[in-house]
């Protein structure tokens, strides 16, 4: 068996198919990689999504391979000999499957380039995730050689691609939608889908129990696929798809409704910088501390400088938390006064916080006069009074944006010169009022430094 094997990943097209799979799995992992960069799970999940051009290339692959024995014209032969047919498809099977779970390894490897420099936090159920995506490539590329030996045209190949594409990536899409439109959760069937496991945030993971329905039916297909290969009677062929039906109507009753993240707590644990004012992050974004710490420790002495009751110490948002726990919009969590809340800025190819704009100082000093309301309104007048106030902290006009309509210019600017205009201890008593409404949820304060009280 072992000689077999070697010969068939020599001589067959099993390491040309792994091949084509890692060159356009690892071009479209690279051409994203501020998707995962500095985090193992958006690692994991960004390669679960390859798998919408990976799984057709397998099913195709394995149909190529499927019909050699048609194409080269030895079926009669090979039947007339006394050794059963499985042992005769079983190491070219074999061979498909090591050399596509190779190839999804690599792909993995390479995005860790991006990951292994920077990443603070390890989560196991990563390993989880990665394992379910090589093993739907066994299923799809033992059912596509199937298919190419019952099926033994040069059209079946291509057929199987595009089949995969929208069975994997199409079909899930529409039922997503639909279930959108509807306010309905999505249906569990979507997990039947293997590129249906991505788009988490950094504080999701995957949960256990959809990485192992999803092992169970996937082993299912796979034992159906590889059980049709080697199928010489009707009967077997009857038998081979038990293994599907029972492995779908047992793991789709155990696949969760409406989703798969779980929240990870380990993800959003705290860590902290208490070298000056306190400076903390979640764990997943630990390698942003230290391009974080300065900016938001500048953010709090231009607070403290010219606010009263200003915050003390900046935390990272967590609020997704709430999110991932219920599956629902976030509840509200108010911030304490002390705190400066924050999101987290853009991450980096390198893994790093991209402070390339000047944004983040400007987001920081905004944030001192938001507060989680829930779905609350907030209006442009708020949003504006946001930026004035800001402003205000920097003692610099608002910098208008692109997108900013001339009424809204000229609102600002106006606005902003109204206020500087006031004597110091009412541009003092208004700042901290709006401050406080913002805080109490009431956005009076913030819509008053846009509207006519302002002289």
């Amino acid at each position: 068996m072992g000689r077999v094997l070697r010969i068939e990943l020599r001589r067959s097209a099993a390491v040309g198919v792994a091949l084509l799979a890692l060159v356009i799995g690892a071009g479209l992992l690279v051409s994203y990689t501020e998707g995962f960069s500095g985090r193992w799970m958006q690692l994991a999940v960004s390669g679960r999504g390859m798998l919408l051009a990976l799984w057709p290339l397998a099913l195709a692959g394995g149909a190529w391979l499927g019909r050699r024995d048609a194409r080269s014209r030895v079926g009669e032969l090979f039947a007339s000999t006394g050794r059963p047919r499985w042992q005769r498809v079983l190491p070219t099977a074999a061979a498909l499957a090591v050399a596509l779970v190779a190839a999804y390894t690599l792909i993995f490897v390479v995005g860790t380039v991006w990951v292994v420099p920077t990443a603070g936090y390890f989560p196991a159920a990563s390993v989880a995730v990665t394992a379910v995506g090589a093993l739907s490539l066994v299923a799809a590329g033992w059912v596509g050689m199937a298919v190419g030996r019952a099926v033994p045209r040069l059209v079946t190949a291509p057929a199987l691609a595009v089949a995969g594409v929208a069975v994997a990536g199409l079909l899930p899409d529409w039922m997503t939608v639909n279930a959108v439109v509807a306010d309905r959760p999505a249906p569990a069937a979507l997990l039947l889908s293997p590129v249906y496991a991505s788009g988490l945030d950094d504080f999701q993971t995957v949960t256990a129990r959809v990485n192992l329905t999803q092992t169970l039916w996937l082993a299912a297909l796979a034992a159906t696929g590889l059980l049709l290969l080697g199928a010489a009677r009707r009967r077997g062929v009857a038998l081979a798809v038990l293994p599907a039906v029972l492995g779908g109507a047992v793991a789709l009753p155990l696949m969760p409704t409406g989703g798969y993240r779980a929240y990870d707590p380990g993800a959003a644990e705290l860590v902290c910088d208490d070298a000056g004012p306190q400076v903390c992050v979640a764990r997943v974004h630990a390698a942003l501390l230290p391009d974080v710490a300065g900016p938001a420790r500048q953010a709090l002495a231009m607070m403290s400088a010219k606010l009263p009751g200003a915050p003390t110490r900046a935390v990272e948002d967590r609020r997704v938390e709430s999110w991932a726990r219920s599956g629902a919009d976030p509840a509200p969590d108010p911030r304490p006064a002390d705190t400066l809340v924050f999101e987290a800025p853009v991450i980096g190819p390198s893994g790093r916080a991209d402070l390339s704009g000047d944004y983040f100082l400007p987001h920081l000093l905004e944030a001192a006069w938001r507060q989680d309301c829930g779905d609350g309104p907030d209006d442009s007048d708020t949003r504006f009074g946001r930026v004035v106030a800001t402003a205000w902290l920097t003692g610099e006009p608002p910098a208008p944006q692109d997108w900013w309509t001339p009424e809204e210019r000229a609102g600002v600017a106006g606005a902003y010169q109204a206020l500087v205009g006031l004597p110091p201890a009412e541009q003092q008593r208004r700042m901290v009022a709006a401050r406080d409404d913002a805080l109490a949820c009431r956005d009076d304060g913030l819509r008053s430094l846009m509207g006519e009280d302002v002289p």
